[in-house]
């Protein structure tokens, strides 16, 4: 191993230390007496997760992942609404689809 690389991993393993331990812990109790999220909420929060990902940046009661959800439901649900969002897999397959026939043709 370099030490270029080495120097580069413990410097990113620093810092990602630095700003993880800065984290507010959350009260698990307000969360878990409200309202349970399932797959519905999970396609909802899904598709709006990046507009409340940077609305989370300015402010502390803004969250992109429910704490009160029923598992796996709203997980299955919350990675269709993302994949929806962002256009899914399909366009990381168009540039092999062209190439593949324009060699053909």
């Amino acid at each position: 191993m370099n030490k270029l690389f080495s120097f580069q991993l413990i410097g990113i393993t620093l810092l990602l230390i630095a700003l993880t331990s800065c984290a507010d812990p959350q009260h698990v109790e307000r969360c878990v007496t409200g309202h349970t999220y399932g797959f519905w909420g999970g396609l909802w929060h899904g598709i709006i997760a990046p507009f409340a990902f940077i609305g989370s940046l300015f402010n502390d009661d803004i969250a992109v992942w429910a704490s009160n959800n029923n598992g796996n439901w709203y997980t299955f649900g919350f990675l269709l609404g993302v994949g929806a969002f962002t256009g899914g897999s399909s366009k990381a397959s168009r540039p092999y689809r062209r190439r593949f026939w324009k060699k053909n043709d």
